[in-house]
């Protein structure tokens, strides 16, 4: 069984593409590409499944036309439409140079000044201009902090850690 925190969601599925059971893949990670991954895993109903890849084609940054085994049909397809996908820590690249902001989700967030853990990112939102850490608290509060890469002191992929400077009072 695949448990949520061996995988990390890397996109979407969108709508078919023809007849023949291509999709639409929207993704933020192109981590299957630089690896050459064989399955990625979908979300189908709350469970985590593994999808085996024939074949896929760029269309445009951040986005695929995914032709999975054993999806043969645009009704096969459509059925996948709006699931997300992801993607196993463990065949990950072991490159510490390069770690994607949809990897270090449910890495523990360390303040580099102080050495406390300020909690678990839960998401980083793209939706403004500035990139931001949901950080889930100890206490269970959500905290916004600047995902700026001048803060980020350190990412370990091993300890699903990242240790950053905090700004003055952001915790207050």
């Amino acid at each position: 069984m695949i448990r949520q925190q061996d995988v990390y969601k890397i996109g979407r599925i969108g709508k078919p593409h023809g007849i023949k059971g291509e999709l639409n893949f929207l993704f933020d990670d192109d981590v299957f590409d630089r690896v050459e991954a064989d399955y990625l895993i979908l979300e189908v109903d709350g469970i985590l499944v593994p999808f085996f890849i024939e074949e896929y084609r760029w269309r445009s940054d951040g986005h695929v036309l995914l032709k999975l085994c054993d999806i043969d049909t645009q009704e096969r397809a459509r059925e996948l439409t709006g699931c997300d996908v992801f993607f196993p820590h463990k065949l990950a690249p072991d490159n510490e140079d390069y770690v994607s902001w949809a990897q270090i989700i449910g890495f523990s967030l360390q303040d580099s000044e102080s050495g406390k853990t300020v909690g678990i990112i839960r998401n980083v939102d793209d939706s403004t201009i500035n990139l931001l850490f949901e950080v889930e608290t100890p206490e269970g509060e959500e905290v916004l902090i600047p995902a700026n890469n001048d803060l980020i002191d350190d990412i370990d992929p091993a300890k699903r850690t990242l240790r950053m400077r905090v700004p003055n009072g952001l915790l207050d």
